[in-house]
């Protein structure tokens, strides 16, 4: 049932509606080399066989799994005597390309720059990462999406009806119940889905009319368990932490707790996503809720006491807190405003009286002059800790740190006055 056409072919209209830049490319044969990334089943392979086909050049293929530097000069030479003898261009399809060493990569360079082949490489990893930049560099990237449901629904209804390449030529009736719990269990991968309805009616007997009845029943053993597109050390693994930590950074509990499902179900390292909580704990909630710093210790201590199945409680007890905690990064910013300054040379002296005086010798150095804060009402004397009264944390007026904000103005504005009357 693979696509012969873009007609045909299901999804990515971010790059192949009428007027894209990858469709207007194909139809004005102005392919040059592509590199396509994405999840398993989202067209990468049938994509390359159609823009080979609507080119009308030679399809040669190779894969970074099997494929050698000798297999590969094999398929170059014979591309550079078709195209100086047939002035027929080819198309080489490397399906895994990420898989291929730098020295095996670097291979293609002369012959894609000369034009000798026009390179389509296909990766499920993140090309930036995983490819030779000057590979990259030569090639324009083109990211695809895991199909939509009602795609797939379309795509399983085409392999029933179709008589030459699909399941047509029997007497087949499907349930849309069974269909849709195919395109949502797939999750975005046409090649799944087709295979479980292959699979499903195939091993389901006709009845006593030769009808075939692919009910929900039916599907649910074709596709028992949901296949959750994960890499443990790829995008999905980056991307899903990522959306974890944004979806608690914007206040969001029911998104965060999706991707903490996601990665749980995935598998992957609980001690990951705690230290990740802990980590979130100081930098988006703060001092704005400086218990939340606490709740994700412990749920880090917890997982590592616990461990799974009943770790996923804590985590998601901490994952809730502080997605529904009040959020400030000023302590952070703080931080990082003092480190610029540090590494633009801005490399201030310790003041003579904040400097070790537990030393003979000490008070003749000018170590002296210091005043014990607990010495004075409220534990507070005005002195300056840093020279020229640098200031770099700025409290916000969200949940607990708007008493803190409080405090340090009043702090501040009583040394500001001793300063003024100096």
């Amino acid at each position: 049932m693979r696509p012969v056409t873009l007609e045909e072919y299901a999804g990515q209209q971010h790059l192949l509606a009428p007027g894209k830049l990858l469709r207007r490319a194909i139809e004005a044969d102005r392919i040059s080399s592509v590199i396509l990334f994405g999840p398993p089943g989202t067209g990468k392979t049938t994509l390359a066989e159609i823009i080979a086909r609507a080119t009308q050049s030679r399809f040669e293929r190779l894969s970074g799994v099997e494929s050698n530097v000798a297999d590969l000069r094999k398929v170059i030479a014979k591309a550079a005597h078709r195209l100086q003898n047939k002035a027929q261009r080819t198309i080489l399809f490397i399906d895994e390309i990420h898989r291929w060493n730098k020295a095996q990569q670097d291979v293609l360079l002369p012959d894609v720059e000369r034009g000798i082949v026009r390179l389509i490489g296909a990766t499920t990893h993140n090309p930036f990462f995983y490819i030779n930049s000057p590979l990259v560099s030569r090639s324009q990237v083109f990211q695809l999406e895991p199909l939509q449901p009602e795609q797939l629904i379309s795509l399983l209804r085409r392999a029933l009806a179709d008589k030459e390449r699909g399941l047509g030529g029997q007497n087949i009736r499907a349930t849309e119940d069974a269909l849709q719990h195919l395109a949502v269990t797939a999750d975005g991968d046409a090649r799944k889905a087709l295979n479980s309805l292959e699979i499903g009616v195939l091993t389901t007997p006709p009845d006593g009319t030769g009808n075939i009845l692919f009910d929900l029943a039916a599907a649910e053993e074709s596709i028992q368990k949901k296949a959750v597109v994960y890499d443990a050390d790829g995008d999905q693994h980056y991307d899903t932490i990522s959306a974890f930590i944004k979806s608690i950074r914007g206040s969001d509990p029911d998104a965060a707790l999706y991707w903490l499902a996601k990665m749980l179900y995935a598998g992957e390292d609980i001690r990951f996503i705690a230290r990740r909580l802990v980590i979130c704990a100081s930098e988006d909630i703060g001092m704005a809720d400086s218990h939340g710093l606490s709740v994700a210790v412990a749920a880090q201590q917890a997982v590592e006491f616990v461990g799974l199945p009943e770790a996923q409680i804590p985590l998601a007890h901490a994952t809730v807190y502080l997605a529904t905690a009040p959020k400030s990064n000023r302590a952070y910013e703080a931080l990082q405003a003092a480190r610029n300054e540090v590494a633009r040379g801005v490399t201030l002296a310790v003041p003579p009286a904040l400097r070790d005086k537990h030393y003979k010798g000490a008070k003749q150095l000018g170590h002296d002059g210091y005043k014990y804060s607990h010495d004075y009402e409220g534990a507070y004397v005005p002195q300056a800790y840093l020279p020229e009264g640098r200031r770099y944390y700025h409290p916000s007026q969200q949940g607990a740190e708007k008493r803190v904000k409080e405090r340090l103005d009043y702090w501040r504005a009583l040394f500001d006055q001793a300063q003024g009357g100096a």
